[in-house]
């Protein structure tokens, strides 16, 4: 039987390109996002990906997700985000709840849902796409730092709770990733601020980068369980230390 992966945050960046190669490994994968508009295209161009349109800040959008699935062998939490690089001092509330609620509560729903699908798979694998954010901090980070923080615990705490199940927990945690449209919403459309982050860097992560390897996480035997991949772009020693070529 051909195993289902969910896979949120679909319709662009790190989670389509993550949709689509779980295609190519013989997933049946469950696009999931708001823009179905772009899901659609993905499926016309992927007969194996199904489009669903998701919001996993609301639970009614996810009860709906869960119910429509006979199975789930892999959950993919990917949707996510950044919004502002206010100091903690000058932030917004209201975006610290925005990705509170997409990162860290968007996850919960997720995994709430389906979880009793990914035990009963006999083989789930829950994967969370946090980042490097997760465990350090920079400035004008904070309230994605704060997510990230949250969301990379949940995984540790989750290892804990399943252990002796037949889940296995996986962590990704990128560094920089030139993904479609994540610097410009962090600078809130601002496509030329959003351009200086990467401004100089040799080869930054791409979302194939990414993609690929999640793929070889959740392919690994049913023994084995990749807890957490750190992954960077060479030119990328540390959140603050990252090498830039002029001209």
């Amino acid at each position: 039987m051909t195993k289902t992966a969910v896979v949120t945050g679909a319709s662009s960046g790190i989670g389509e390109a993550t949709a689509r190669r779980l295609a190519a490994e013989g997933y049946h994968v469950v696009a999931g996002a708001r823009r179905r508009e772009r899901l659609d295209k993905l499926a016309a161009e992927v007969p194996s990906i199904t489009p669903f349109t998701l919001d996993v800040t609301s639970q009614e959008s996810v009860d709906a997700l869960a119910a429509s699935l006979d199975r789930c062998d892999v959950l993919v939490n990917n949707a996510g985000g950044a919004l502002g690089m206010e100091p903690v001092a000058e932030s917004r509330v209201d975006d610290w709840q925005r990705m509170y609620d997409t990162n860290v509560l968007g996850t919960l729903r997720m995994t709430r849902a389906l979880l009793p699908r990914l035990i009963g798979s006999g083989d789930g694998v829950l994967v969370l796409l946090t980042s490097t954010a997760g465990f350090t901090p920079y400035e004008g980070g904070g309230g994605y730092v704060a997510a990230k923080h949250a969301q990379s615990s949940m995984a540790g705490t989750l290892r804990l709770e399943l252990v002796g199940e037949p889940v296995r927990v996986v962590e990704i945690a990128p560094g920089m990733v030139r993904s479609e449209g994540f610097a410009v919403t962090r600078f809130r459309g601002d496509a030329t601020a959003a351009s200086r982050v990467y401004e100089g860097v040799p080869d930054p992560l791409t979302s194939d980068d990414v993609a690929d390897a999640i793929a070889w996480c959740v392919t690994r035997p049913a023994h084995v369980n990749i807890d957490r991949v750190v992954m960077r772009p060479r030119a990328q020693a540390a959140q603050h230390k990252v090498h830039r070529v002029s001209g």
